[in-house]
């Protein structure tokens, strides 16, 4: 079987062709953080357009790439949730488009398991069990994996997830948009220790996250110490310790609740190199196998969406002839399939 996957939930458009013999047979990616950089954060307007924009050039290149006519897809696979609204009715409304013109069967994909599952995409993908810590702009969370399709939230984010806060505390030191990259960079120069930041919610049992009660506190120490020497940077490498620290720290209880010994870390935070190699250290310490999906696909991507669509298409499920999008979409919504991997 070979599926098209379409992903536009934000502010990245993403196509791909996935077939279950030759695997990735092509991807493109289109990021619109250069356009949003100007006002500060992404333009739900100006998102849902530019992929108006984007989606059919990228899919031409897909196939020229992969060298694969129209006729020869076999499913349509789409992000359909969650995200912003205007953004995912473009993706829902070409996916389902695209696969009445071929006549062939649409699935809509819960963004949340393309990110699951993306590590599957590696060469030496993980083994099942896993945990997974999902961390991106908009969400954070633990899940334990047993298997493709069964799904248990263990714990997330109870206010701003850990991308959120990293672009508005990056937007309150004046580092720009995106906030993850800039932040981190301006985080090299600085000392993590000069000024103390708590670990939220580690001095309680739980796996929940919350990240606005650092925000605020980083506020408080911008507002006083901003015109020391160094303070920006020095700052940004205590804020970004702290929030690495309180994952390592909520991943370890999920270890030990769950007892697997696989964790993988997936979404946009998770190409923060602090945060890769704190954990991998942690895995060695504690005797976890720690894995990544690649740089590439940790970010929002149309393989993730490809894949996560093959096996739900496998498994025998479709999508009636509407387009439909869920801007709230709780992954534990998610039905599973006893037949799946």
């Amino acid at each position: 079987m070979r599926v098209l996957g379409i992903e536009t939930s934000c502010d990245e458009t993403g196509v791909a062709i996935y077939d279950g013999t030759l695997g990735l047979m092509s991807h493109a990616l289109y990021s619109q953080a250069h356009i949003h950089a100007e006002y500060g954060g992404v333009v739900p307007e100006i998102a849902s357009r530019d992929h108006v924009r984007k989606l059919l050039p990228l899919l031409d290149e897909c196939l020229q790439s992969a060298n694969c006519r129209r006729d020869e897809i076999d499913g349509v696979a789409y992000t359909a949730g969650p995200g912003l609204i205007g953004a995912l009715l473009v993706g829902a409304a070409a996916g389902r488009a695209i696969a009445q013109a071929l006549n062939v069967p649409a699935v809509a994909v819960h963004h949340m398991e393309g990110h699951l599952l993306a590590p599957l995409l590696e060469p030496d993908p993980p083994e099942f069990p896993f945990v997974a810590l999902l961390v991106s702009g908009g969400h954070s969370m633990l899940v334990e994996v047993r298997k493709i399709g069964e799904y248990r939230v263990l714990g997330e984010t109870l206010d701003d997830a850990a991308g959120e806060a990293f672009d508005k505390t990056a937007k309150l030191l004046g580092l720009g948009y995106p906030g993850g990259p800039v932040l981190a960079r301006a985080a090299e120069t600085g000392d993590p220790d000069k000024f103390r930041f708590p670990r939220p919610m580690t001095d309680r049992p739980g796996l929940e996250f919350s990240f606005s009660g650092l925000k605020t506190h980083t506020r408080n120490l911008w507002h006083k110490h901003g015109e020391e020497a160094n303070a920006r940077a020095d700052i940004a490498a205590g804020f970004q310790k702290a929030v690495v620290e309180t994952m390592v720290i909520k991943c370890r209880r999920a270890m030990q609740q769950t007892r697997c010994q696989q964790l993988v870390i997936a979404g946009g935070v998770g190409a923060n190199l602090q945060l890769r190699e704190t954990l991998s250290a942690a895995g060695r310490k504690y005797g976890w196998s720690v894995s990544y999906p690649r740089i590439e696909f940790c970010t929002d991507n149309g393989a993730m969406i490809a894949l996560a669509g093959y096996y739900r298409l496998l498994a025998g499920e479709t999508e009636a002839p509407i387009i439909r999008a869920r801007p709230r979409w709780p992954l534990d919504e998610l039905m599973t399939k006893a037949d799946w991997a």
